[in-house]
């Protein structure tokens, strides 16, 4: 018995000296598997930031980072448990529960809706009444899908005012570019910069119409979150740091995300101005001042008003139940 609490010890002492091979460190590290919502952009510079300083590994993580086929996919392998962790779009938290999934956000980056329209720049639309006669495209699993026809009524329109044509989301972009639509359904931070070179856009914000929808964050499986809570918690604190980081120098995030993804072929003038916008979209007056992944009951209650007004979730719902600030905090 003696012999064995003096090698855990030593096991231990190695442990925190660094010296232990790299197959017992490994042993010792907690796992987790976190898929991404898209190919990469912007919003992920945290976690590749992260990643490339190797501050999960000093957090005592071994993460693997995936690509996605978008944020919906990413939900439903989270919710399969085929990943520990997704980020995504954590507004379409309240769709996948109403299906029975049994997910929470666990920290929210991007607070603000960003939910918006590419018009051209010089067009004169600036609201919804001025899509009149125009064509909007819009691919059918995007975060937008739910919210159009709301977004619609609040300007005095319907589908027959507005010609919504729904793509591939592989076709998105390049029916917009092609100028085949007057607008596209998609996100400030994603869209905007892509759009620069070929059809400088602005956007008409879907919060302009009153729409409420939390951007990116995390989620997590309820029996994950208990299960691996302090895996989790670590994971947020690392990632806030990357954020605190790339507040200040977004650069640091555009080098990382070429690092670790370099057959992307990753436009570094993109990558930049995404994760610009992306910052821009942190905070809401709720959030001010709260630790960065906190998340307020006000903002979830809009968002699910605006979801309950979508059809998306039904009257009668709780708050509490689609996020949680027990890791953040």
């Amino acid at each position: 018995m003696r012999k064995i609490l003096l090698s855990t010890l030593m096991l231990a002492g190695m442990a925190g000296a660094g010296v232990l091979p790299a197959s017992a460190q490994d042993k010792l590290q907690d796992k987790l598997s976190v898929r991404l919502d898209f190919s990469p952009w912007g919003v992920q510079a945290a976690m590749h930031l992260a990643q490339n300083q190797g501050w999960f590994k000093q957090a005592n993580l071994d993460v693997d980072i995936q690509d996605g086929r978008g944020s919906g996919n990413t939900i439903q392998l989270v919710n399969a448990g085929q990943a520990d962790v997704g980020q995504v779009q954590v507004g379409l938290v309240g769709s996948a529960r109403a299906k029975g999934a049994t997910i929470r956000s666990i920290a929210t980056f991007q607070h603000r809706t960003d939910l918006c329209i590419l018009v051209d720049r010089d067009s004169p639309m600036k609201s919804v009444a001025d899509l009149r006669g125009k064509t909007v495209v819009v691919f059918a699993a995007s975060p937008w899908a739910p919210f159009i026809d709301v977004y619609l009524k609040s300007g005095g329109l319907t589908r027959d005012d507005v010609k919504v044509d729904v793509v591939d989301a592989a076709a998105l972009f390049g029916t917009y570019i092609a100028k085949r639509a007057d607008g596209m359904m998609s996100t400030t931070g994603s869209a905007l910069p892509i759009a620069e070179a070929s059809r400088p856009s602005k956007c008409l914000l879907a919060s302009d119409a009153g729409i409420a929808f939390p951007s990116y964050g995390l989620v997590a499986r309820e029996d994950t979150i208990a299960s691996k809570g302090a895996a989790l918690h670590r994971l947020i604190e690392v990632e806030q740091r990357a954020w605190q980081q790339l507040r200040k120098n977004p650069e640091d995030g555009v080098k990382a995300m070429i690092a670790e993804r370099p057959d992307a072929r990753l436009d570094p003038v993109i990558l930049l101005n995404q994760i610009k916008l992306t910052l821009d979209y942190f905070d809401t007056p709720a959030t001010q001042g709260k630790p960065i992944g906190w998340q307020a009951k006000e903002d979830w209650e809009a968002a699910l008003r605006s979801m309950q007004a979508a059809g998306v979730v039904n009257a009668g719902w709780n708050a509490a139940d689609y996020y949680t600030n027990a890791l953040v905090e």
